[in-house]
C-alpha cells in the first residue's frame, strides 16, 4: 500500500517574495508587510551557517514554500535519493506550506547543467515524469507542485501542447502546479501560442501558486531572467490567470540586478491590486 499523502488543500497565503541573501537584514529589521516567503530548496541544504541562521530567525515571522531546482524530474538518470533525504529533512525542519519544483530536466549521467531544460511533450515523457513524481511524493510524504519552465527550443517529438503536457502530468501523478505567469508569456512570444490558451487548458482546482517575473525582451524573442521589472503584458497575464483560477498564492522572483526591498514591495502592491481589482469586479 503507497503512504498516505499530506493533502494540500490549496491554501491562499497572499502576495510574498522570493528571499534573497540581499534582503535578509532588511526583513528582520523592518518585518515588512509580506504575508509569505518562498526559498530556493538547494541554498539551505547545509549543515550551518547564515543561510540557516537568517532563516531560522525570518521562519518565526514568516509562512514559507520551498522551491527547488534540482530534482531533474524529467532526466533518465535515477533519482537523487541523497537529494532527497536532504529535501525532506529541510522539510521537516522548516514545515513549509508546501514544496515544488519543476517540470524539466536539468542534467543527465550525473551532470547537472545548471538549467532548467525543456521535454519533448509526449506520453512515453508523461510515463516517465509521472512515475517519478509518485516516488517523490510518496518519499516526501507530500503532494508537491511542479512548475512550467520557460523553453527556447521544441522538440520534433512532440505530438502535444505545453499546456496538455502539463496537465495530464498533474492529474495523472496528482500533484499540484505553480504556475508561473512569466514562463508562459515567454514562451508564448518564443514559439508563437496563445497564452489564453494555455490557461483555460489548466485545471483550476491544481493551481496553488504563481509566479511573477520580469525578462529580457530581445526583440523576436525573449528569455527568463528575472533581472526586470514585471512588465504591463504579464500584469494583464496575470489578471487573466486569477479570472480563469480564483485566489492563488502569488509571489515575485528576482535573482539579479536586485532592487532594495522596498522597490520590490511597492511592484508586489500591483499585483495586490490586481487581486483586489478582480475580486471587487466578481462581488459587484
Amino acid at each position: 500500500m503507497p503512504k498516505q499523502l499530506t493533502q494540500t488543500h490549496k491554501p491562499f497565503l497572499g502576495f510574498g517574495l522570493g528571499l534573497r541573501t540581499d534582503h535578509y537584514e532588511s526583513i528582520l529589521a523592518e518585518k515588512p508587510p509580506l504575508d509569505w516567503l518562498e526559498v530556493i530548496s538547494e541554498n539551505y541544504m547545509v549543515d550551518g551557517g547564515k543561510p540557516l541562521y537568517y532563516l531560522e530567525k525570518i521562519r518565526e515571522f514568516y509562512p514559507i514554500v520551498m522551491h527547488g531546482v534540482s530534482l531533474s524530474i524529467g532526466s533518465t538518470d535515477d533519482l537523487d535519493w541523497n537529494y532527497l533525504k536532504q529535501l525532506k529533512n529541510l522539510a521537516a525542519r522548516f514545515q513549509p506550506e508546501w514544496v515544488s519544483d519543476h517540470l524539466c530536466w536539468t542534467g543527465v549521467s550525473s551532470k547537472n547543467m545548471h538549467d532548467l531544460l525543456p521535454l519533448p511533450y509526449t506520453e512515453e515523457a508523461i510515463k516517465h515524469c509521472v512515475r517519478r513524481i509518485q516516488q517523490v511524493q510518496e518519499f516526501l510524504g507530500r503532494q508537491i507542485l511542479i512548475e512550467n519552465v520557460s523553453s527556447y527550443v521544441t522538440y520534433t517529438q512532440s505530438s502535444l501542447s505545453e499546456w496538455d503536457f502539463l496537465k495530464t502530468i498533474a492529474e495523472q501523478a496528482d500533484c499540484n502546479i505553480l504556475l508561473d505567469v512569466n514562463n508562459i508569456y515567454v514562451s508564448a512570444l518564443n514559439h508563437e501560442f496563445d497564452a489564453l490558451s494555455y490557461l483555460d487548458a489548466i485545471p483550476a482546482s491544481r493551481v496553488h501558486q504563481i509566479h511573477l517575473a520580469g525578462h529580457a525582451d530581445m526583440g523576436d524573442y525573449a528569455i527568463d531572467t528575472h533581472d526586470h521589472d514585471v512588465i504591463s503584458p504579464v500584469w494583464n497575464l496575470y489578471a487573466a490567470a486569477l479570472k480563469r483560477f480564483g485566489s492563488v498564492s502569488t509571489m515575485i522572483e528576482r535573482d539579479d540586478n536586485i532592487p532594495p526591498l522596498s522597490a520590490l514591495l511597492a511592484e508586489l502592491d500591483q499585483a495586490r491590486q490586481i487581486y483586489a481589482a478582480e475580486f471587487e469586479e466578481v462581488c459587484a
